[in-house]
């Protein structure tokens, strides 16, 4: 009988599933059988772990062929085949704490079916390699075969080739009959070396070093493999003769201490975790880390130590019960497009907003991503209902990738800019900006711009009113308490006690968080304005150069122009800012309960003194706000993108994109400690 479940499964969900399984086939082909993968492993997992959801949901969704029950891809033709004498596994996926802790529940579950009882685990935690998965055959000590694992049960005859990797021994040190699995891998420096050389005999490139390592090995020729400098992991023991007087380890940490006694390269980073809590601290550890390794790692293998709960606990049909692989958080992913809105500015520059169906990356649930303007949206052709692959690296808000092309829906229509926005004010007017790709309201004075000049007024990046955000802001609008900046500081006890649910306390930190801003350095003044193309690193700029606010309203364009790094358009703007009579007098009158603190600049002769720094991920300790600030009394520039002439990275927990250009690079990273060693903050 079919379940409930399954009797509501609509036609458009059997429609997703069924392209799903097309697609996801069809890129499972290009990367286990072709090495020439054309979406990353996170956009990819995505993709599968939506048609899992689909098919746990709906369970008639599944099919006897679904490409989530393959473990790999077909034997390549060209190799000998190979019938594997121990099935090989793919390990599932999790990918939150929360998932991690379920799986050990199941655990403990088959374990007290199995009449163990109430029992303790341990685990070994080792890193994900991201390589190719290679089984070692030995006789009496000597290595009789290689083979890929292939679909699991088939794989293919790579001998000549494995014979060529130096981590692989052709004679162990004990004369033992095994089968032993490991990953062979490529470094990025011998990636970027293989593709260096490819590119000038006019080869086409490697698309990463995960599938370099796979073509590498899968050769007719084993000279090529000997040139492309592949290395080797050996993980795991899945067959021990012990009838030949030897006797195989009960554990996982003994197994890789026999395997390095035999003479096989075992990665050093594994740990022995007396529990799950330990196997968290473990991933918690390596995943700011993930890039300082020379190998590819996308996150943790956890396998029961204990040999015996292994065996107890046994296989799915596709994957060990008593391993998981914990993935680090995704900075890729999949999902839907629901919507695309125009979002007005502080500035009344409208930014297009796509609406996602929830989605996790990067260690958070995001449903928002930016689309930046009008050119963006034509350039990926980005439509309501098309899937996409989202970007998301360290702090920096998720942004589309490209589609999906294969998923869109038939009635899927390119956007179009309106005519009118409601939100703009007036009649809803917007225009494009002259020699731009951002369009703007006409009307400069709508309700919803003025919220948001208030709103980011008071915000951390300007004047950093603590505890004053858009709900108290909506609350002091509503009932007419105020109107301009300067209200801020006009308002008092009473005022705030009329509004809904504020009590004394409330009001007395709100009005002690206002004060504290009365004397403001110069730069947060200038950001708070909200004058358009004028942020926080333009203001400190100006301040720098201008040295009091009052030099900055008289300044000429042309003056600010020459201030290094502003340039004509941010001239044009401040000048004509200051300039503009209601301008004039909403300073004037905020001036007269603020003062901003006298700038002198970046300090000249700080430890940091003419260096530019970046931050990235998140800090330890320290926030960004505070590591900037630190940096800035140090006389340091804060950048915001890496190039050739940023001289410090700074990388926290998640750091993403910039990490990886700054080793690509060759810049000097640090992390929080060696950050505070450098300016003597420790």
């Amino acid at each position: 009988m079919k379940s409930k479940k399954a009797k509501e499964v609509s036609s458009l969900e059997r429609k997703r599933a069924k392209e799903l399984r097309d697609l996801v086939a069809h890129h499972q082909s290009l990367y286990h059988e072709k090495d020439a993968p054309t979406l990353s492993d996170e956009a990819y997992d995505s993709l599968v772990q939506e048609l899992k959801t689909l098919e746990e949901t709906f369970p008639e969704l599944r099919t006897n062929n679904s490409p989530t029950e393959a473990i790999g891809g077909r034997p390549d033709g060209a190799f000998t085949k190979v019938r594997h004498q121990v099935k090989q596994w793919s390990f599932d996926n999790v990918f939150t704490v929360e998932e991690l802790r379920a799986w050990e529940t199941r655990l403990f579950r088959v374990l007290e079916k199995e009449g163990k009882g109430k029992v303790s685990l341990s685990y070994v935690g080792e890193h994900k390699i991201d390589g190719l998965k290679v089984i070692l055959e030995y006789k009496k000590g000597t290595l009789i075969r290689a083979a890929t694992r292939g679909d699991g049960v088939t794989g293919e005859n790579v001998t000549h080739t494995a014979q060529m990797v130096t981590d692989i021994p052709h004679t162990l040190n004990q004369s033992v009959s095994l089968i032993a699995v490991g990953e062979a891998w490529l470094s990025e420096k011998d990636f970027l070396r293989v593709n260096k050389e490819r590119e000038k005999e006019g080869e086409p490139l490697f698309a990463n070093p995960r599938n370099t390592a796979a073509g590498s090995l899968r050769q007719l020729d084993p000279e090529v493999t000997r040139s492309r400098g592949l290395s080797f992991f050996t993980y795991d023991i899945d067959f021990f003769d012990e009838s030949e007087g030897s006797i195989r380890p009960k554990t996982q940490e003994g197994e890789l201490n026999l395997l390095r006694e035999l003479g096989f390269r075992v990665n050093e980073h594994y740990v022995h975790a007396r529990d799950l809590d330990a196997v968290i601290a473990y991933y918690k550890k390596w995943t700011p880390k993930k890039h300082t390794l020379p190998y590819g790692i996308d996150g943790i293998v956890v396998k029961v130590n204990e040999v015996e709960h292994q065996n107890l606990l046994g296989y799915t049909s596709k994957s060990p019960r008593f391993g998981i692989a914990y993935k680090f958080p995704a900075e890729e992913a999949t999902t839907l497009v629901e919507d695309i809105v125009l979002q007005v500015g502080r500035t009344g520059v409208l930014t297009p907003v796509a609406h996602l169906r929830p989605v996790r990356i990067a260690g958070s649930v995001v449903s928002r991503a930016t689309l930046h303007n009008e050119d963006q949206i034509r350039r990926l052709d980005v439509r309501i209902g098309d899937t996409v692959i989202l970007q998301k690296a360290g702090e920096v808000i998720p942004e589309i990738l490209r589609v999906v092309r294969e998923l869109r829906p038939k009635n899927a229509k390119a956007y179009m800019f309106p005519e009118r926005v409601a939100e703009c004010g007036g009649d809803g007017s917007i225009e494009r900006i002259p020699g731009a790709s951002a369009y703007r309201c006409v009307a400069k004075n709508s309700d919803t711009l003025h919220r948001r000049r208030l709103y980011y007024f008071a915000s951390k990046g300007a004047m950093n009113i603590d505890g004053v955000g858009p709900r108290i802001i909506d609350a002091l609008l509503e009932h007419n308490l105020i109107n301009t900046y300067a209200d801020f500081y006009t308002l008092n006890a009473g005022d705030l006690r009329s509004l809904p649910n504020f009590k004394e306390k409330s009001a007395q930190n709100v009005l002690a968080s206002i004060n504290a801003t009365r004397s403001i350095p110069l730069p947060r003044l200038l950001t708070a304005l909200s004058i358009e193309h004028v942020g926080e690193e333009t203001a400190r700029l100006i301040a720098e150069s201008c040295g009091t606010i009052e030099v900055i309203q008289t300044a000429s364009e042309i003056t600010l122009a020459e201030i290094h790094g502003v340039g004509e358009i941010v001239a044009r703007s401040l000048a004509t800012w200051m300039q503009d009579g209601t301008h004039k007098k909403t300073l004037n009158a905020l001036l007269k309960h603020v003062t901003p603190t006298s700038f002198e600049g970046y300090v000249k002769d700080g430890v940091l003194s003419g260096k530019t720094i970046i931050f990235t991920g998140s800090l330890p300790t320290l926030s960004r706000s505070d590591a900037e600030a630190f940096a800035r009394k140090n006389g340091a520039h804060v950048v915001s993108s890496v190039s050739k002439k940023t001289d410090y990275v700074v990388v926290g927990e998640d750091p993403g994109s910039k990490a990886v250009k700054a080793e690509d690079l060759g810049l000097t990273i640090l992390n929080e400690k060696q950050f505070r060693a450098l300016i003597r903050e420790e």
